[in-house]
C-alpha cells in the first residue's frame, strides 16, 4: 500500500485548508450579516413556523449551523429566546446546513472550481484594500470561498486512489459486510469524526469524497450523514456546559431533536434510501446503488430530505419536546451569592451586543427592585412588604414609626457599589467594543443614567434617614407631621412604581408617575410657605425648619429620580432591537 505518513499529513493539511476556508467565509458572512441576523433572532415571535424559516434563512446565509446554534444558545442563556422558539430555530438550522452539502456536491464534483479558485483569491484580495468595512468583508468572503474549494480539491487528491491501493477495500470489507451492524458502525464513525473535527460540513465533504472514490457504498455514506447530524449537536452542548439552565435546555433539545430523527430513519432505513434513490433517478441522476459517481448527489438529496421530513414530523411536537427537556434539565435558581455580586453580568454575555444589553438591563432592574427599593423604604422606617401591599398608606405610616437603624452608607458599600461599578464597566465595554445601532447606543446610555440616578438617590437618603429617625420620635407634633408628609410622598411613589413594573395596565400608572414628577419639579423651585410659617410662629425650632427645608428638597429630588429610573427601565419601549429590519 503506497500510502505513508507524508500522504497522511497531506490529507490532514487539506482538511485544515478546507476548514480554514469555511471559517474565513463564515466569519466574513457573520460580519456582513451578523447584526441583522441577531436582530432577527432577538425580535422573533413565538410562531414555530417563523422560527424554522428564521433558522433556515440564517444558516443558509452564514453557512454555519454551529454558528446559528451557538447564537441560539447564547440568546437562550440571556432569556432573549424561549425554549420553544429555540427549538424551532434549530429545526430550521438543520435544513439550512444542507445548503453546504449541495455547494460541495455541485461546485466540488459537478463543476471544477480549481481552475477559477486562485483567480478568485486575487479578486477577493483586491477588495481588502477598500476603505469601507463591508467591501473588505466581501473580499474576505470571496477569499474564504475560494480557499474552501482549493482545500476540497487538495482533499480529493489526498484521499488514496482505490485502483492504486486495493488494500483499502480489503480493510473496509471487514466493516461493510456486516449488514445493519455496518450501518450502526458508520453512523458512529460519522458522529466521532464530526465531534473531533467540530464541523459537520468538513465531515460531509470527507463522506462525499469517500463515496466518489468508491470507498463506501450509498447506504453506509447515508449512515455517516446520520452520525454527522448527531455529532454537530456536541458544539452547542459544550458551549452550554458553563451556561445557565435555559442554554442547557436549548442544547439538549438540539441533541434530542436530532436523535429522534436518526431513530425513526434507522427504523425505515432501507425503504427511505430506496425512495431517495428513486427521486435522484427521477431528477436525471444515475442510481447511487449502481454508479459511485452518482452517490454525492444522492447523499446531498438524502441529507436534505431527511432534515425536511424530520422537521415536518417533529414541528407538531415542539411543546412535548420542550416539556421533556424541562424535565431532563430542571430549573436552577441563581446561586446564592453575596448581595453585592452581579447576578447577570458575566464574561459570556460579552459575545454579542444583544446578550450584553439585555444582561445590563436585567442587572439594573434587579439592583433597583431589590437593593434600591429596600434601602429607600427602610430609610423611611417602612418595610418593603407594606409598600407592595394594598393596605392604606396612612395606616402603614402611623404604625411604622420605630427606628429601623438603616445605615445607608454601609448598605451602599455592601449592596450597591460593586454591582453599580460592574454595570458601568460592562456598559462602557458595550459602547467601545461593538458597533451599536443608534437605538442600542441610546439604550445603553439610558441604563447608565438610570444607575447613576440610583446612586444619587442613596446620597439623598443618607441625609434624610437620620432626620426621619430623629423627628419621628420628637415631642413636637408639628415636625412629626411634616416628616409624616415627606415619608408619605416617597412611599406613594414607590408603591406606584411597584405597580407600574408589575401590573399590565402600565399607562395608568405611568400617567400618575408623570404627574407626581411634575409636582416634585415645581416644589423644588418653590419656597415652602408652610415651613416658614411654622418657624415664624415658633411652632418649630430654626434647626427643625432648616432640616425640613433641606429634606423637602431631597425628597422631591428623590421622587424625580425614582420616576426617571422607572421610566428608563420599565417604560413601554423597544430599546434593544430595531423593528424595521
Amino acid at each position: 500500500m503506497n500510502y505513508g505518513y507524508t500522504e497522511l499529513l497531506q490529507l490532514f493539511g487539506s482538511l485544515g485548508l478546507f476548514l480554514f476556508g469555511m471559517m474565513v467565509m463564515s466569519d466574513a458572512l457573520m460580519k456582513l450579516a451578523g447584526n441583522k441576523m441577531r436582530r432577527i433572532l432577538a425580535t422573533m415571535t413565538s410562531n414555530r413556523f417563523f422560527g424554522i424559516l428564521t433558522g433556515f434563512f440564517i444558516t443558509s446565509v452564514i453557512q454555519s449551523s454551529s454558528a446559528t446554534t451557538l447564537m441560539v444558545v447564547s440568546f437562550a442563556n440571556a432569556s432573549l429566546l424561549t425554549l420553544t422558539e429555540s427549538i424551532s430555530v434549530i429545526m430550521g438550522a438543520n435544513i439550512g446546513t444542507t445548503i453546504t452539502a449541495w455547494l460541495i456536491t455541485i461546485l466540488g464534483f459537478k463543476v471544477s472550481m480549481s481552475a477559477i479558485a486562485l483567480p478568485l483569491v486575487g479578486f477577493g484580495f483586491a477588495f481588502t484594500f477598500a476603505k469601507k468595512e463591508n467591501i473588505k468583508n466581501w473580499g474576505i468572503f470571496i477569499i474564504g470561498f475560494a480557499v474552501l474549494f482549493i482545500g476540497l480539491q487538495f482533499l480529493k487528491d489526498a484521499v488514496p486512489n482505490i485502483d492504486e491501493n486495493p488494500q483499502i477495500l480489503e480493510f473496509l470489507t471487514r466493516y461493510t459486510d456486516l449488514g445493519f451492524w455496518s450501518v450502526l458502525i458508520f453512523l458512529f464513525i460519522g458522529t466521532l469524526l464530526t465531534v473531533i473535527i467540530q464541523s459537520s460540513s468538513a465531515t460531509m465533504a470527507l463522506t462525499l469524497i469517500m463515496t466518489a472514490q468508491g470507498w463506501i457504498p450509498f447506504e453506509l455514506a447515508a449512515a455517516m450523514v446520520l452520525g454527522e447530524n448527531i455529532g454537530t449537536t456536541i458544539t452547542a452542548n459544550i458551549a452550554a456546559i458553563v451556561a445557565n439552565f435555559h442554554a442547557k435546555r436549548t442544547a439538549r433539545a438540539h441533541l434530542l431533536f436530532n436523535l429522534i430523527g436518526v431513530a425513526w430513519v434507522l427504523i425505515l432505513f432501507y425503504p427511505f434510501l430506496k425512495m431517495v434513490s428513486g427521486i435522484a433517478q427521477w431528477t436525471g441522476s444515475d442510481s447511487p446503488y449502481l454508479n459511485a459517481a452518482a452517490i454525492p448527489v444522492a447523499i446531498s438529496l438524502f441529507h436534505t430530505i431527511f432534515n425536511i421530513c424530520n422537521t415536518l414530523l417533529l414541528v407538531w411536537f415542539v411543546s412535548p419536546i420542550a416539556r421533556l427537556v424541562e424535565r431532563l434539565v430542571p430549573k436552577k435558581e441563581l446561586p446564592k451569592r453575596e448581595i453585592d455580586e452581579p447576578k447577570f453580568l458575566e464574561k459570556r454575555v460579552l459575545k454579542y451586543p444583544e446578550t450584553l444589553i439585555i444582561s445590563l438591563e436585567k442587572e439594573s432592574k434587579f439592583l433597583f427592585k431589590n437593593a434600591i427599593f429596600e434601602i429607600v423604604a427602610h430609610a423611611l422606617n417602612i418595610h418593603r412588604a407594606d409598600i407592595k401591599s394594598d393596605e392604606k398608606m396612612k395606616k402603614i405610616l402611623k404604625r411604622s414609626t420605630e427606628d429601623m437603624h438603616t445605615d445607608v452608607q454601609e448598605l451602599y458599600h455592601t449592596k450597591v457599589k460593586k454591582i453599580y461599578g460592574e454595570i458601568i464597566r460592562y456598559a462602557s465595554l458595550a459602547q467601545s467594543n461593538f458597533k451599536l445601532t443608534e437605538t442600542q447606543n441610546k439604550h445603553v446610555s439610558e441604563i447608565k443614567l438610570a444607575n447613576r440616578k440610583m446612586v444619587e438617590i442613596l446620597r439623598n437618603m443618607r441625609e434624610l434617614a437620620p432626620n426621619v429617625a430623629l423627628y419621628l420620635e420628637s415631642d413636637n407634633e408639628y415636625v412629626r407631621k411634616e416628616y409624616y408628609k415627606l415619608r408619605k410622598k416617597i412611599a406613594k411613589v414607590l408603591r406606584i412604581i411597584y405597580h407600574f413594573r408589575t401590573k399590565k395596565d402600565k399607562d395608568i400608572y405611568h400617567e400618575k408617575l408623570m404627574k407626581l414628577r411634575d409636582e416634585a419639579r415645581e416644589e423644588i423651585h418653590n419656597t415652602s410657605d408652610s415651613i416658614e410659617r411654622l418657624i415664624r410662629e415658633g411652632l418649630i425650632t430654626v434647626d427643625m425648619g432648616s432640616s425640613l427645608v433641606n429634606d423637602r428638597d431631597n425628597v422631591n429630588d428623590t421622587i424625580k429620580k425614582l420616576i426617571t429610573i422607572a421610566d428608563l427601565l420599565y417604560g413601554e419601549q423597544d430599546p434593544l432591537f430595531e423593528n424595521h429590519i
